[in-house]
Formats: C-alpha cells, structure tokens, sequence
C-alpha cells in the first residue's frame, strides 16, 4: 500500500494518491490532472477512484477531467446533488482499491455532503482518515459556507459537525493518522496548524474542537465566534464542481497564447481585459503598464486573485516573469478564472524596449517611513482586522485588502496616504488597486511589520490574537 500527500503551499491544499496491487484512488484532486496521471503511468496501475470530500469553495477540483481521461468513478458522500454522473456513496460503503479498501463515513457539519474516508490496509486494519474539511490539525472546518437563509443556519452546521467529530470519527484507534485537506493559510478554517497530518490520538490531545469535557453548546459558540466573511469566489467555485465546468486542456490552450506588445495591449482595450502583473513585487514597484494590477505568483496568489476579481469570467491579460506564463493560466484556473486570453511576449522588458507608457508607484524603506512620518499623514494600514488589533501605528486606519473593493469611498483621491502590510505584498497589490481606480497620491512601505514596530513610529501596545480555550 501507497499513500502520497500531494501538497499544494499557494492554496494550502491536500490531494491524495492511494496505491494498492495495480489499483489507485485520488481523493480530493486540483484542477490539473498532470500529476496524477503521471504518477499513475510511472506506477503502471489504474486509477479507479476518485473520492470528493465535499464541494470544495476554495479551488474547483479536477474530478470531471481526471474521470474522463481515466475512466476512473466519482464518488460523492450522501446528500451531494450534482449535475453530471457520479456515485452518491451511502454512510458506511466499502471500496475495494487493489488488496486495501476505503469505508465512506458521512461526517457533515462544514457542509451537509462532507465526507470522511477511512482507509483500512491490506489486514483491515484502520490506517488513516481523509477528513476533507471536517478535521484540520489543529481545527475544524468553518460551519458558516453552506448555510441557507431561513433554512440552515451557521449553528445547525456547528451542531452536525459536532456530533460528527464524536460519533463518527473520535471512537477511531488513536494510531490512526489525520490527513486533512487544508492547513495554515486556508479561509476554510481560522485556526490551523502548519502541519499537514497528525494522528488522531494527539489531535484529540491538542486541538480545541475534540476536547472531551466540551459541550455541544461550547463547540457551536467557539467554532462559529470570530469567523472572517468568506472570500467572494467561494460560492462561485463551489457551484463550478456541483455543476461542471471547461477542460483544463482548453483553458491552458486558449491561455498560453503570446502576444507582441502591440497586439498585447489592442487585445487589453478590444476585450476590455484586465491585466494582471504577477512577477514580483520590487519589480513591479519599478514600473508595469498603466492600469495593471499585481498580485505576485510568490505569495498567496489564488486566494488574492479570487477575493479580489469579482468576475470569474473576466478576460485576463498576463504579466509574467520569464518562464512562468503557464503556470499563471494554471493557477488562476485553480480557482476558477477560465478566461485567461493571452500573455506577454518577453515579458515587461518587451513593453519597455517597445518604448510604450509605463507607470510606477512611490516606494519607500520601512528607515524612509520613519523619518517621514508625523501625526499628521494618513496610514492605511491593508492587514487583516486580527492583525490590526493585535499591534498597529497609532494614527493608522485600518483598510483591509480583503475588503479593498467595498471600501474605496473611506477614502480620498484628494489626499496622501501612506500604505504598509506585515511584509510589503500586501501594500503592494492595494497601491496598484488604487492607482487602476485614480488614486493617485500614494506611498508604498516595502518592509516588514516587525521593523516599524521596533522603530520610533509610535504603535499600540502589542495583543496577543485571541487564542481557543483549552
């Protein structure tokens, strides 16, 4: 038996491959489905299976291409209505995968159809869980993204989830190991570890939600007190694998197609595309095309792309590093942007040698910040509200990126404002946002947090971020 986590850092996503005497099973895949066939081929075996926890929000997975290049069967949990052909599992079905097998374990809570799959080896023994976003190490799943106005509350979810940590999944053998389908840095969760498995004895040692002395009533309050709105893009994604969606083959096609700075920018203004600049952001700083925004490849590049474009279907234009075009297309259509229409040919360089506008965005060092800063300049301050609370420069307003593009009438083009993050990513994709929407007096802070904290910038008195109760 072979079981291989296949972690994706951008979208802090598991995917499994399962392994068994000439037989394979996928659980929860991404979008592309290169390194599953791949692994399948060197391998010399069949995949047979392809397992969905639930109907993922945060990325659309790859299970409708990966069936159709390999035959292999979808299979959903109860209560997972879908608008193509898969097989709806019923609590407690067994699935034969070489000489090991797979019980399917309804555990809904985060959503209704979330599924648990128990992995059993070749002597029947349990091995381990693929908790999807029921269990994360060292969290559960949010139980806010499936809930139906008048019908299904956040609470009602709490309650399920629950009493499908208890019944369905802690009367497991300690040894069992946890093997969840996010870890830090997902909007599935609000408090996850970093790790990406742990055995369920430790777990139920360490993580607040399996507590033994808790109340249902205490679970519910704590895992539904302090939960951030979910990205925009969640519901879109999650309808996406309900209901199907294009080949990646024709979205990769349609994406990686070059354009000469000419063509580039008559396609930019045909189309009405946006262009998104994704090298790094000292680069971009330095100079990009007028009206383009950034958002790096090197940080979390698909959540910021999906909480901040609105528009799935937006026709996107490509600034990229050299080398990394395709890869651009790919990740965007992790989460949904199918609509990628081109890319630039050479890259930026080719926009300059090419003697078109170019614009730029004042940047400074966090030593520059501090020599200019008085009570008297505007600080927006583009961290999370958490963030904020827990230590902040004492004049700044806090302008979340999250929210950049509800909040924009808090301020004012007529006024100069100072932008800072914890590490100068953030500030950079708000500053190109603002600058695309006329803002135009804008100072970007390249530096870290820590560094304006230690400096003479007078900030409040660090907080800790609120912790779960042990």
């Amino acid at each position: 038996m072979k079981v291989e986590q296949i972690y994706t850092g951008c979208l802090a996503q598991g995917a499994y491959y399962i392994e068994s005497n000439g037989e394979a099973a996928i659980i929860d895949p991404l979008r592309e489905t290169e390194p599953y066939l791949a692994k399948a081929k060197a391998n010399n075996v069949k995949i047979k299976y392809i397992f969905e926890t639930h109907f993922h929000a945060d990325f659309v997975s790859g299970h409708l291409d990966l069936a159709k290049k390999t035959g292999a069967k979808i299979i959903y949990g109860p209560k997972a209505e879908t608008a193509y052909k898969k097989h709806l599992a019923k609590d407690g079905e067994v699935f034969k995968i070489g000489k090991v097998s797979i019980t399917v374990l309804h555990t809904p809570g985060h959503t209704p159809e979330s599924t648990t799959y128990l992995l059993k080896d070749e002597k029947k023994k349990p091995h381990s869980i693929f908790t999807g976003d029921t269990l994360f190490i060292g969290d559960v799943g949010r139980p806010d993204l499936a809930q139906k106005s008048g019908k299904l509350t956040k609470e009602d979810l709490a309650g399920w989830l629950f009493d499908s940590l208890r019944k369905k999944i802690m009367p497991l053998p300690d040894d069992v190991i946890v093997y969840p389908a996010h870890g830090a840095g997902s909007a599935c969760g609000k408090n996850m570890s970093s790790e990406t498995w742990d055995t369920l004895g430790n777990q139920k040692k360490t993580n607040y939600a399996l507590r033994a002395n808790m109340t249902k009533k205490e679970f519910i309050k704590e895992v539904t007190e302090g939960l951030m709105p979910p990205p925009n893009y969640f519901s879109k994604n999650a309808k996406l694998n309900k209901t199907g969606y294009e080949s990646i083959d024709t979205i990769m096609k349609r994406g990686v197609k070059s354009l000469s700075p000419r063509a580039f920018e008559l396609v930019a203004n045909e189309m009405d595309a946006l262009v998104l600049d994704v090298r790094d952001k000292k680069d971009f700083v330095k100079g990009f095309i007028p009206n383009s925004i950034f958002i790096g490849l090197d940080g979390s590049f698909a959540p910021w792309v999906g909480a901040l474009i609105p528009d799935l279907k937006q026709p996107i234009l490509i600034v990229a590093p050299r080398g990394r075009n395709k890869e651009t297309v790919k990740r965007l259509a992790r989460v949904g942007y199918d609509n990628s229409i081109g890319y630039l040919k050479g890259g930026f360089e080719a926009w300059k040698k090419d003697k078109r506008e170019v614009d730029k965005i004042e940047t400074i060092s966090v030593k520059t910040f501090a020599k200019k800063y008085s009570k008297k300049i505007n600080v927006l301050d583009v961290r999370k509200p958490g963030e904020f609370e827990a230590e902040y420069v004492e004049t700044a307003q806090n302008f979340a990126l999250d929210t950049i593009n509800s909040n924009m009438s808090e301020i004012s083009k007529k006024k100069k404002y100072y932008l800072h993050c914890r590490s100068g990513y953030r500030s950079t994709v708000a500053a190109s946002i603002l600058k695309a929407r006329g803002f135009e007096k804008l100072i970007n802070v390249q530096g870290l947090f820590t560094d304006i904290s230690a400096s003479k910038i007078p900030t409040t008195n660090f907080v800790c971020p609120t912790t779960f109760k042990k």
